[in-house]
């Protein structure tokens, strides 16, 4: 082991999903070990312990892999766990650092945010619990690099096999590659009913799952096709490739263009799903039918009753701020608590911990439950999966039906991507500075009730989260919410929320657009966003 010299660098506060930033950036010498060894610094007495290690497979994810063992060995843990080919999808890691009781792992990916050498890299550190580490961690993980002086590796570097399942290792640490998806697999058929999704998969249902050449594609093929019987074309883009095939792996309409194209086709198949690029997304699609993230966490928590996990009833539901109060609505009929946090995955973990709630979701295309304490693609889709195998009619009959039973929550998020950082926070606060006048005045031909922005008290730890999210509430349950997005790499990106609630089953077929389109205009009008911004559009409508 030696000590080497470093220096600050610039640049290296995580956000709520890690650290993110251009390939180029961590493959600058010390980037990436400073920020390795500031996570070592702040997370506690770790020696002898077991640290869970693997990645998405982007672009220098292998390089990464061997610098982090090299300076896990150097830094006392006595056990690796890293996926073979260091693969882990991040819900995997999750599930792998519980059943092992890991003290924690360092997942290398940057969601589904574009790969490739000149595209983007991230890593965050996850807490023994399996879930993001809370801001008191990422905090004094922040306050390490700008003072660290120093950062410990081996002497001589050593390069471990990654591609075959076995044990080597580097000093005195013992490095376990291990089956990526046999844990998670595992944990999947404890949870659902696989023998009625096996019979749903053998009659004439058909699906497609679309992988978008990341992370799940070989966990859809074993668990899919492999345990459930699947047709072999049902997982398309199915290998994971480190630039993820050129394309944009977010589960949206606009990036999965393929599967939409699929799914709005001549001959769609019943299903379609697709995952991200780090597997914890997932978009929902039925034959010419769209079901958004907050519709599908709805639903997910009204048929939980379908589930063999969950048929003796969830404990509660949490939901992040933006979301739409879809879920709200269901908690209510259950006589259930439903919590609303800010963005960000590691704000569900204190509530799962607590056996507060069981289901839980975010409109950016996350949802997952207290399995483990990340949101899961592949989780979601094997839950509608069993749904549709329970209820046996199609993705837009249940849809519908929750909306007769419910109402609709009208709901779209528009995202601008790319903003100087200026423009965007000047569009916020134009927003804010109109609080005052705009409280109990009339808006897009509805009573504003009040305005503010959205902060949150930790009920288990009483930890503040303040300036979330500048909301627009309206007395009818409307609403106009602008955050500003910490998951992209260059600029800023804006995401505008909006939301009606529609109890009259006669008007829940309109398109969601046209449904919110006075809000739309509103929400432009007070912020003055196409002027700051010059964009006459956004670059992602869901």
């Amino acid at each position: 082991m030696i000590t080497v010299n470093t220096k600050p660098c610039e640049g290296q506060k995580p956000g709520t999903s890690g650290l993110r930033k251009k390939v180029k950036v961590f493959q600058q010498t010390p980037y990436l070990e400073n920020f390795v060894q500031s996570v070592f610094d702040s997370i506690g007495d770790f020696q002898g312990k077991t640290l869970v290690v693997g990645g998405d497979g982007r672009f220098f994810n292998d390089q990464a892999i061997q610098i982090i063992l090299n300076m896990a060995s150097a830094n006392g843990f006595a056990r690796v766990l890293v996926g073979k080919d260091g693969i882990l999808s991040t819900p995997a890691a999750s599930c792998i650092i519980r059943k092992y009781k890991a003290f924690g792992g360092l997942i290398l990916s940057a969601s589904h945010n574009p790969a490739g050498p000149d595209e983007d890299f991230g890593i965050k550190y996850n807490i023994g619990n399996g879930g993001p580490a809370p801001e008191k961690i990422t905090d004094a993980i922040y306050e390490c690099t700008q003072t660290i002086q120093s950062y410990k590796t081996m002497t001589s570097s050593h390069n471990v096999d990654l591609t075959d399942i076995g044990t080597s290792s580097i000093g005195d640490m013992r490095i376990e590659v291990i089956d990526s998806v046999a844990d998670y697999a595992d944990l999947m058929e404890s949870l659902f009913d696989f023998d009625a999704i096996r019979q749903l998969l053998a009659s004439d249902f058909r699906m497609c799952f679309d992988a978008m050449h990341a992370v799940t594609g070989p966990y859809a093929k074993v668990i899919l096709q492999d345990m459930l019987g699947a047709s072999g074309d049902s997982v398309m883009n199915a290998t994971p490739l480190s630039d993820f095939g050129g394309g944009h792996p977010d589960p949206n309409l606009t990036y999965a263009k393929d599967l939409v194209a699929i799914m709005y086709g001549d001959d769609a198949p019943d299903f379609g799903a697709a995952s991200d690029g780090d597997g914890d997304r997932n978009m929902i699609l039925g034959k010419h039918f769209f079901v958004t993230p907050s519709d599908s966490l709805a639903l997910l928590a009204a048929n939980a009753h379908c589930i063999p996990a969950y048929q003796s009833g969830i404990s509660g539901i949490a939901r992040s701020m933006p979301t739409s109060g879809a879920a709200d609505r269901v908690a209510q009929s259950l006589g259930l608590d439903c919590y609303e946090t800010p963005t960000g995955w590691k704000f569900f973990g204190n509530l799962m911990d607590a056996d507060k709630v069981t289901l839980c979701g975010e409109e950016s295309f996350g949802t997952g439950s207290n399995h483990v304490r990340e949101k899961d693609g592949l989780w979601a889709v094997l839950f509608w999966l069993n749904i549709l195998a329970v209820r046996k009619q199609s993705v837009e009959s249940i849809v519908t039906e929750h909306w007769q039973k419910f109402g609709r929550n009208y709901y779209s998020r528009h995202d601008y991507e790319g903003v100087a950082t200026d423009a965007a926070e000047q569009v916020l606060q134009n927003v804010r500075d109109q609080f005052e006048t705009l409280t109990a005045s009339t808006l897009a031909n509805r009573q504003v009730q009040s305005c503010d922005d959205f902060s949150y008290t930790d009920p288990i730890d009483q930890s503040v989260s303040q300036n979330q999210g500048v909301r627009v509430l309206f007395e009818d349950g409307s609403r106009i919410i602008f955050r500003l997005s910490g998951t992209g790499t260059q600029g800023a990106t804006i995401r505008l929320y909006l939301e009606s609630f529609e109890g009259d089953v006669e008007k829940q077929g309109m398109d969601a657009q046209d449904a919110l389109a006075d809000l739309i205009a509103a929400a432009h009008d007070i912020s003055k966003l196409g002027d700051l911004t010059d964009m006459d559009k956004p670059t992602v409508i869901t």
